[in-house]
């Protein structure tokens, strides 16, 4: 196999969102040594045929249409999306796929039926800097930084993909703000990309996600290494004034990582509460159990079986649990009143 190592100008390049902490000035070169490359390793791709994505999303958070010939730099990285593909991060030849439109190229394993077959790539080689070492986003992470004690973290955790947990945690996010609190936003797992961290802006919330910490996914990283990510995030939040941090956890309770760290993690040690997304009033008592059985139970249930006022009412009996839509969340009364006792725990525990 023959790599064209000989590098474009950067500037005609699109740079994808999971590369965005990179500094473009440490580019260098290219390397043919693809079997060599790790999850986060900055890769040269050329669009060869649109599939599913057929937009990228770029480093300074935009969309940009995607066209055959379009050289794109993107993250090796593994993917995990029921509802899309899952993708490991291997480079096997040439070709590659577009796993997600934030920016993940790797070898496509299985997909949701009603996907179409994923972009095509060529490859064209791993970026690398002056002393020819290959470009990883681990090298642009944040500084590590602890968490202080007096810090209130909230989790978010869903039953599913598009359970509605990105809404329920900016939502209260948001609700809290208006309540006075000084707040941030972490995504602590998942695939990187914009959604999220526009949602928790337009929410006047200022945040950070996983890609901060140096990785362009978090599916089949080591536990260890996410919750040193988690740790960082949320420290980072609080030195830059956070009074409280919603982390929203990607996916739902039975996916590898969120349920590693259900059962018994540094991430789960650390949060002072926790709110549930579900689907349906299934989604919420299945949840629910879920939780209780790692010896866990949530001070509310929001996403979308709040869309239904029979659903909601539904899960409520059966759970016992509150149930609150994304408007109530972001009221600063709801908000201020579901984390009281939490505030109140806090407190105490710093004095």
């Amino acid at each position: 196999m023959t790599i064209d190592t000989c590098l474009p100008p950067l500037s005609t390049l699109k740079w994808s969102f999971t590369t965005r902490r990179v500094n473009r000035g440490d580019v260098a070169g290219l390397s043919a040594d693809l079997a060599a490359a790790q999850a986060g390793d900055l890769v040269l791709c050329r669009v060869q045929l649109l599939g599913q994505h057929r937009k990228l999303q770029l480093a300074d958070r935009r969309t940009s249409e995607l066209y055959r010939g379009d050289l794109i730099v993107l993250c090796l990285g593994d993917r995990y999306a029921p509802d899309q593909f899952e993708g490991h991060a291997v480079l096997e030849g040439p070709g590659a796929d577009l796993l997600a439109g934030g920016g993940i190229v790797g070898k496509m394993r299985h997909a949701h039926v009603r996907m179409a077959l994923p972009t095509q790539l060529e490859v064209l080689g791993i970026l690398t800097d002056i002393a020819g070492e290959r470009i990883n986003v681990a090298g642009s992470a944040l500084p590590t930084a602890d968490i202080p004690d007096d810090v209130t973290v909230i989790g978010v955790f869903g039953a599913s993909m598009n359970a509605g947990k990105t809404t329920a945690a900016v939502s209260l996010a948001h609700g809290l703000t208006r309540a006075g609190f000084r707040v941030a936003g972490v995504k602590a797992t998942g695939t990187g990309a914009f959604g999220d961290f526009n949602a928790f802006e337009d929410a006047g919330v200022p945040a950070t996600d996983f890609t901060d910490a140096g990785m362009p996914t978090t599916y089949r990283m080591p536990l260890s290494r996410i919750e040193d990510g988690f740790r960082t995030l949320v420290g980072t939040a609080a030195a830059r004034g956070a009074e409280i941090v919603v982390v929203e956890i990607a996916d739902g309770v039975f996916q590898a990582e969120t349920g590693a760290i259900l059962r018994g993690s540094a991430i789960r040690d650390r949060m002072d509460g926790i709110l549930f997304a579900a689907p349906d009033a299934l989604g919420s008592l299945g949840g629910v159990e879920v939780l209780r059985a790692h010896g866990l139970r949530p001070f509310a249930v929001s996403g979308m079986v709040t869309c239904s006022p029979l659903g909601q009412a539904e899960a409520v009996a059966a759970t016992g649990v509150p149930h609150h839509g994304r408007e109530e969340l972001a009221t600063a009364e709801v908000a201020e009143a579901l984390v009281a006792t939490l505030l109140r725990r806090a407190k105490s525990q710093a004095a």
